[in-house]
């Protein structure tokens, strides 16, 4: 099969597209045919060796963690998917979803939204698992609450925002001004243009504090933060960390950390709201697979609106025996 391969860390041309082959499925797995798949942040942070310390130095290496597709062939013990299955879902730290084929465990997968493309459902599972998993199980969102998303017009701030809505929250969405209208347009309830107004001399307070963009700490946001309040961030530098231990053994505001974890609940609880129409999934390029190290490069740049997806048409499937 075709993939993206890196031999070594280091720079977007360390991507290579070969022939390699492909992946033997496990008992619970489920043997994929790509139909598309996603750029994440922490795909580029793999490559550049930022995680080599838990990820180790063993090459060659796939990455990509989103996958949409179909099911070419199901393990000995998976129950809930047959050949044909049209799914989304993840693979197993630290990838393997930029090839042609992925191998995907049964319990991180789950049946794609009936109205999502392959590239649109490859956009949904690590950024809204994270979104979900920051204001639902970190933060415990409430009916009611005032919800602050900073970064709400990019990969992960573009779910949260309608989660929350979802969820039945009031959300203030955090973007540049030529965003402002897209985060509107996904529920948010007020919008605050960063280049004009720093939120955190607001005169609002929230329940919740999200910063999908990891760009501010408890301390920076306190004052806006009700006194019970939550800050939760997915990128936390040595203070936030420090502001998380302490806080976690003090009354009041508190700093947390989400880690994404992805399962098949989830991804069946973000299908239901794709499917009622209460999330929508923003693309803002779409790169075919042997361009990935441009799609590495515009990632790191920091300015996609949405996310950045990879197409694969899903044809000629020929699975080796």
């Amino acid at each position: 099969m075709k993939a993206v391969v890196i031999r070594r860390y280091g720079a977007a041309e360390v991507l290579q597209y070969e022939d390699v082959e492909q992946p033997k499925i496990e008992p619970t797995q489920l043997l994929v045919k790509v139909g598309a798949s996603s750029v994440n942040p922490i795909d580029w942070k793999i490559r550049k060796g930022m995680l080599s310390l838990i990820i180790g130095s063993k090459f060659p290496k796939i990455l990509g963690f989103d996958v949409a597709g179909e099911v070419v062939e199901v393990g000995s013990g998976v129950t809930r998917f047959k050949p044909g299955d049209a799914i989304y879902g993840s693979t197993s730290f630290p990838g393997g979803g930029y090839a042609e084929f992925a191998a995907i465990p049964e319990n991180l997968a789950a049946l794609k939204p009936t109205n999502l493309s392959y590239e649109e459902a490859a956009a949904v599972p690590l950024a809204a698992l994270t979104a979900l998993q920051a204001l639902r199980d970190q933060g415990n969102i409430q009916t009611g609450q005032n919800i602050l998303i900073n970064g709400a017009a990019g990969g992960v701030g573009i779910f949260a925002v309608q989660i929350a809505k979802a969820l039945g929250a009031v959300v203030t969405g955090v973007s540049s001004t030529k965003n402002l209208d897209l985060v509107k347009s996904l529920g948010s309830d007020r919008v605050i243009d960063y280049t004009q107004q720093d939120f955190t001399e607001d005169t609002a307070q929230y329940d919740i504090i999200f910063d999908a963009v990891g760009k501010r700490s408890l301390s920076e946001t306190k004052r806006v933060l009700k006194p019970n309040g939550v800050y939760i961030t997915t990128v936390p530098n040595p203070k936030v960390m420090l502001e998380i231990v302490l806080t976690a053994f003090l009354p009041g505001q508190k700093a947390k950390f989400l880690f994404e974890k992805p399962n098949a609940k989830d991804l069946l609880f973000l299908k239901e709201l794709i499917e009622a129409g209460k999330i929508r999934v923003v693309i803002d390029r779409t790169y075919p697979l042997q361009e990935l190290a441009a799609a590495h490069i515009y990632s790191e740049t920091g300015r996609a609106v949405g996310k950045i997806a990879l197409a694969q048409p899903v044809v000629d499937i020929a699975v080796s025996s």
